[in-house]
């Protein structure tokens, strides 16, 4: 007797795990189900920036036993928010600009703000880089960039965004913009220098979250 009420007693347990394991693998499915509806529903897309202006005020680079630049540069940010139902919050965002990946000035911080839907933001910080070290390769590559006429420079953004869904609002994101700045001239002397660089066109930049 004693081991036929072992063997029901096992049975059972098979049984409560298996609907323990049913119920759980359930909850997963419509889990899943559910965040599948509220992607389709509210397609959620990256805010989109666009670098409007560049105006370069300053552009000195000094050339003694250490290559020293000075740059000042003017730029007009936008950015607009294409989703329908997510806001976004722009809780910091940090501009700098940058010569083939080397930074050239200190990071001006734009004010907080929240982006509501379909809504555009527009900023124009002064980006300020006064005596930054310059590598000698780099300090060639400028010099050859300015007999040639143009000049590439990056516009970045750093910074971390949150989403807004109806009353819920999400943790920190990580954003990182990219956004090149054309800059042209009718011609150059070799020299470095930000006379006669205009910008060229408004360009469309690369978002990462």
């Amino acid at each position: 007797m004693s081991k036929d009420c072992g063997n029901h007693g096992d049975d059972d347990l098979r049984r409560s795990c298996r609907r323990l394991l049913a119920i759980l693998l359930f909850l997963a499915f419509l889990v899943a189900i559910i965040a599948l509806i509220v992607y389709l529903v509210l397609r959620p897309t990256h805010p989109r920036f666009f670098l409007q202006d560049a105006s370069l005020r300053q552009l000195d680079l000094s050339n003694g036993s250490s290559n020293v630049l000075s740059t000042t540069l003017q730029v007009t940010v936008a950015s607009r928010n294409p989703n329908d139902r997510v806001g976004v919050y722009y809780d910091r965002l940090d501009v700098y600009a940058s010569y083939k990946y080397q930074q050239i000035t200190v990071a001006a911080s734009l004010p907080p703000v929240y982006q509501g839907h379909g809504d555009v933001d527009v900023w124009s910080p002064v980006l300020a880089g006064p005596s930054v070290p310059f590598a000698p390769y780099l300090a060639d590559a400028l010099s050859q960039d300015c007999q040639a006429g143009y000049l590439i420079l990056q516009v970045k953004i750093d910074g971390r965004v949150r989403w807004k869904v109806g009353s819920w609002i999400s943790g920190h994101y990580h954003l990182f913009v990219t956004c090149p700045a054309f800059l042209v001239t009718n011609g150059g002397n070799g020299a470095p220098g930000a006379s006669g660089f205009k910008f060229q066109t408004t360009t469309t930049c690369h978002v990462e979250v």
